[in-house]
């Protein structure tokens, strides 16, 4: 049985419910019936568990993504990112896309191993890895975990290319080792850039690095020799759509050479935990939000077809691709050339060690 808690904002933490498990058979939900209630705290622990990896890569043919296989250190994100497309992922180990989704976090252990074993079976192809496709390998766990570290180490020592996202300025912890993965071509690293605005930002990702110390991530790494770009995701139309010119300039100013934006999913339960947060958050606009979303989205919340998740369709769409290309053109932020990444001389992590006998 699933409960889903009454909804209610929660200093540090994005969702404001937790949406019933659409697996659970059953599900309760709480109704006030004139008897005394227990109050539910206003700031919630967050709390982990670990789970033995069985594998590290995980591979896919999606035509929208430019990497076929990922890594992913961590499930469920304390960030909190209202809008996070991973949530629904959650429900798949009983837990609910809401606030368990930031506050009950899986920590895989064993990755390194089971990682240093895929790259050594016969057949192995190099290609980047992206870490991570779901959730941010930099969440503040990763301080006290450090798989990312010790996953980016393997990396380097087997000279095998990887790219990664990330808004946390955790990742400077690795300035080093991310130079030195960027002077062998083996580096590629995307800073998500959602808004200048420290109060938007306080709510749409409570628990993430603020603006400035986002375009300090940039700089920082830049000046390190690391390839930096920049992604604006999601955008989100009536809300945040309006910062893309400035969004872009301050990244470019602060050394991005590279430049992508996303427009907002609202996939499974994402699509009621975002109106929720919107109510309760901005409800003189909410209802303009939701009509933006709907006509980029067919007159639907949401578009899973390829080639359309990613950007939607229609006239506000459209506007948006079009504002995007003027703009990183202006800047000169669409060349890649800087940024390629050399897959030519990985060697299997056993072929390493042989090295040495």
């Amino acid at each position: 049985m699933a409960i889903q808690h009454r909804a209610a904002p929660r200093k540090g933490r994005g969702a404001t419910y937790d949406p019933h498990n659409r697996f659970a058979p059953t599900h309760s939900v709480a109704v006030d019936d004139g008897w005394w209630q227990e109050e539910l705290p206003e700031r919630l622990a967050t709390t982990v568990r670990d789970e033995s990896a069985k594998s590290a890569l995980s591979w896919n043919q999606s035509p929208d993504l430019g990497f076929d296989r990922s890594l992913n250190p961590y499930r469920g994100c304390e960030h909190g990112c209202i809008y996070c497309y991973a949530r629904p992922s959650h429900a798949y180990w009983d837990l609910s896309p809401g606030i368990d989704f930031e506050t009950r976090l899986i920590a895989r252990t064993g990755l390194v191993e089971r990682l240093r074993e895929e790259l050594c079976r016969p057949g192995y192809i190099c290609q980047p890895i992206n870490l991570s496709g779901n959730t941010d390998c930099y969440q503040p766990l990763e301080a006290e975990r450090r798989t990312t570290r010790a996953v980016l180490e393997l990396l380097l020592e087997c000279r095998h290319p990887v790219t990664l996202v990330t808004k946390s300025a955790l990742i400077l912890r690795d300035k080093t080792l991310l130079g030195e993965m960027a002077a062998k071509g083996l580096i590629r690293v995307f800073i998500s850039l959602t808004s200048l605005d420290d109060d938007l930002k306080r709510t749409l990702e409570p628990r993430t690095a603020s603006p400035g110390a986002r375009l300090k991530i940039l700089r920082e790494l830049n000046a390190a020799g690391v390839p930096v770009g920049v992604l604006l995701s999601p955008m989100i139309p009536g809300l945040n759509d309006h910062e893309m010119e400035s969004l872009l300039a301050a990244a470019h100013e602060a050394g991005a050479r590279s430049a992508a934006w996303m427009l907002l999913r609202l996939p499974r339960e994402v699509a009621p935990l975002f109106e929720e947060w919107l109510t309760s958050h901005y409800p003189e606009r909410a209802g303009k939000v939701m009509s933006l979303i709907r006509q980029c989205r067919g007159g639907e919340t949401y578009d899973s077809r390829f080639g359309h998740r990613m950007r939607g369709q229609g006239v506000f769409a459209q506007l948006l691709a079009q504002r995007f290309t003027k703009a990183s053109r202006r800047l000169g932020m669409n060349e890649h050339t800087a940024m390629g990444l050399d897959c030519s001389a990985f060697r299997p992590p056993h072929a390493q060690g042989d090295l040495f006998l």
